[in-house]
């Protein structure tokens, strides 16, 4: 048996080589950007406030 397809899905039918991400590609990709540029002020930001300064150990304190 034979599978003969519908004419209006022969005209759905992609070339390969004419695909394109479009507009929503972009979009993806900006709003990916955007959130890790957004995460890397905020981490940048975070560990600016910490304190990295070492206080020696208290020898009478082992």
């Amino acid at each position: 048996m034979t599978a003969s397809l519908h004419p209006a899905l022969t005209m759905l039918a992609l070339d390969d080589n004419k695909v394109t991400p479009g507009v929503l590609g972009f979009i993806v990709f900006a709003v990916l950007g955007i959130g890790t540029w957004w995460i890397l002020k905020a981490m940048n930001r975070s560990l600016g406030r910490v304190n990295f300064v070492e206080e020696p150990e208290d020898p009478a304190a082992k």
